[in-house]
């Protein structure tokens, strides 16, 4: 099965549209030997626009078409005829999408929403016909003025995923099982390292017909911070996700404790962003139904004061509980609720 290329991050340039020149033309008609000036305004240059798009998931179409120009004003005309306004460029990105001036970082738009539409680059105003410039004692003038250039830029785009859950684990933790048995989403299900190699979303979808966006993300792994692995440069899909849950192989079936999993995928994104720590969380104690993932869970609770939810993805057991608790912690909005629920290691007694 062919699979799509998923870019999230690209460097463009967009040129706006120069506006049209303004003319200088008089009156030529039969009687009318001496006619006044009668030169048009040139039309406005089209702007850039990018326009927020939720059936777009991917910058991949700027990936391969850097440059976007929008169409020129048409110059005025003689019988005050006014240029016609060049057609703004329109595209489409995923919402999500950070737009920043490439050489100094300023952020110049953050596209979230369906249909948001962004001035990027705006086009040039038309200039001015001679009509503009006659006065009393100025009865013939052939001054005119030029359109203006559009504005020029290189850009950055950034895209960070929306959603309301963000899924973090190791590796072959089950994350990807999790949001097949979560969601209508369908990711790439394997029993080693890496399966997801991109961010996946899936939507939980409620009785009541709320909806929940969960994202996956490729496994994060010690090191990631000083580039190790695939995660942390994913890390970004999850910064605007309001809870985050830990998933975590219980079972230590891939040899690594538990415990050690959620110190260093702490410790992972503290480096990264420590307001992440600060977000809503909740411990997914995965692979419940194998054997020594009661004990080790027992152990877990021992040193980690969390909230913990015990599942089983490829069992599906669990889940409908686990998605009713993701649904609560994104309701949560009082710093109250986020310090208890995010937690740490216990105080000693």
């Amino acid at each position: 099965m062919k699979t799509r290329r998923f870019i999230d991050r690209v460097k463009v340039k967009v040129v706006a549209g120069k506006g049209g020149d303004g003319c200088a033309s008089f009156r030529r008609e039969k009687y009318v030997p001496q006619g006044g000036p009668d030169g048009g305004d040139g039309g406005h240059g089209g702007d850039v626009v990018f326009c927020g798009s939720k059936d777009i998931d991917s910058l991949v179409a700027l990936y391969f078409e850097p440059l976007v120009r929008a169409e020129h004003g048409g110059d005025g005309k003689g019988q005050r005829c006014f240029g016609r306004n060049g057609a703004d460029a329109v595209v489409l990105v995923p919402c999500g999408t950070e737009v920043r001036d490439f050489i100094s970082g300023e952020l110049r738009a953050d596209i979230v929403a369906d249909g948001q539409r962004e001035v990027i680059a705006a086009g040039g105003k038309g200039g001015l016909g001679n009509v503009h410039f006659k006065s009393a004692t100025h009865q013939a003038p052939t001054e005119r003025t030029l359109g203006e250039e559009g504005e020029e830029l290189e850009l950055q785009l950034e895209l960070k995923t929306i959603a309301d859950v963000g899924l973090i684990g190791f590796p072959s933790a089950g994350k990807s099982s999790l949001l097949a048995a979560l969601t209508a989403a369908r990711p790439k299900v394997a029993n080693y390292p890496f399966t997801t190699m991109n961010p996946v979303i899936g939507t939980v979808v409620y009785s009541n017909y709320d909806q929940l966006r969960v994202a996956d993300i490729p496994g994060i792994i010690e090191g990631a911070s000083d580039g190790a692995g695939l995660g942390l440069q994913f890390l970004r899909h999850i910064t605007r996700a309001p809870v985050l849950a830990y998933v975590i192989d219980m079972a230590g079936s891939e040899a690594r404790e538990p415990w050690d999993d959620y110190t260093t995928l702490r410790h992972e994104l503290q480096t990264y962003d420590p307001a992440l720590l600060e977000r809503p969380a909740i411990v997914v104690a995965n692979k419940m139904d194998l054997p020594d993932a009661v004990e080790k869970l027992a152990q877990f609770r021992e040193k980690f004061d969390v909230e913990i939810a015990e599942i089983s993805a490829t069992e599906e057991v669990g889940i409908a509980e686990l998605s009713q608790r993701l649904r609560a912690l994104a309701q949560r909005g009082d710093v109250e609720g986020q310090r208890n629920v995010c937690g740490g290691m216990k105080a000693a007694d």
